[in-house]
């Protein structure tokens, strides 16, 4: 698939933009199959000047080294760094919302500071970047007001979203995920995939308490044996079809927004792209090849029986305990 997807993006001469606020480690691996195509902008504020990485994995790699603010204007922000470095953030910790929480203690605050800033229309602007194609963030509470933040006619040109938003206060004045969904969707976005993550929900007085009347309890035990609460997600957005047809939007569009659609395993949305493509760009050779690639994974034997299994899976391990239990 990655070679086919290759070919598409070739013909057109499409470099596609992709932005990760929140880097931590690698970019994300679903981007692998058009790295070697594609402009990189990942932030990272504890680096000292901004710089470009020649791994050659990416097209052009960028580390910014400043914080991303929807702020205009603002040379730093605070920033507060917490017991667990990934749960730092721009935004207080809300204390009274987390202690309910078994994972409570990773939000302490340990120092607060300040750091370097900037905004995402300056950063475009510095790298002389037309767009962002592929928004991703993972800001810890501001997903929403960072992509809010960037110009209009640029926003809208976004193809796919990747966000984090909370589903409980565990930042003062966090973007939650009932706006954060219904503004993307308002804006033509559909909801491709959403993972529900989260932590127990229990104090850790009560722990104190329970051992100081003699039972033992360990954060890591009660964790394996207490289900999570819903607390935050993951989840990816793509435009609609809908959308790009209200602003008639350019061919690299629809052929850019197939190929993530590929990447993200939709192959009926790729399907339904590839009808859009050829009703408004004509029969050609890219659009033969947006039926064929969806087609050939939808008639893969292989994914068939993958996707049967994952079906019936649930449904014999039901049964099996079912008969387990009645023994």
């Amino acid at each position: 698939m990655t070679k086919a997807i290759k070919k598409v993006l070739a013909s057109l001469n499409i470099r596609p933009v992709l932005l990760d606020i929140g880097a931590s480690g690698a970019p994300p691996e679903i981007w692998n199959p058009i790295a070697e195509k594609s402009v990189y902008v990942g932030f990272d504020p504890d680096r000292r000047e901004l710089h470009e990485v020649k791994d050659g994995k990416f097209a052009r790699s960028i580390i910014v080294n400043e914080a991303v603010t929807h702020l205009s204007g603002m040379d730093e922000v605070s920033f507060y760094l917490t017991q667990l470095p990934t749960c730092s953030s721009t935004l207080k910790p809300d204390a009274a919302s987390l202690e309910n929480y078994l994972f409570a203690d990773k939000f302490i605050v340990t120092k607060e500071t300040a750091v370097r800033a900037t905004s995402l229309s300056g950063v475009l602007t510095r790298l002389d970047l037309p767009g962002i194609d592929w928004f991703k963030a993972d800001s810890q509470g501001t997903d929403l007001r960072l992509f809010q933040s960037l110009p209009e006619d640029i926003r809208g040109r976004v193809l796919a979203v990747d966000v984090e938003p909370g589903l409980m206060d565990v930042y003062q004045g966090e973007d939650l995920f009932a706006d954060t969904h219904r503004e993307l969707v308002r804006q033509g976005f559909w909801t491709s995939s959403m993972k529900v993550l989260g932590s127990v929900r229990m104090k850790q007085d009560t722990i104190k308490t329970l051992k100081e009347k003699g039972t033992p309890l360990t954060d890591s035990y009660i964790g394996q044996s207490v289900r999570t609460s819903p607390g935050w997600c993951e989840a990816r957005y793509l435009r609609t079809i809908e959308s790009l047809e209200g602003r008639n939007a350019a061919e690299r569009d629809y052929v850019l927004l197939w190929v993530f659609a590929m990447m993200d395993q939709q192959w009926g949305f790729a399907l339904d792209l590839a009808t859009a493509y050829e009703r408004l760009f004509g029969q050609n050779s890219i659009g033969g090849e947006l039926y064929r690639l969806p087609l050939k994974n939808i008639n893969a034997p292989g994914l068939r029986i993958r996707a049967a299994a994952k079906q019936m899976i649930p449904l014999r391990l039901k049964r099996f305990v079912k008969q387990a239990l009645e023994r």
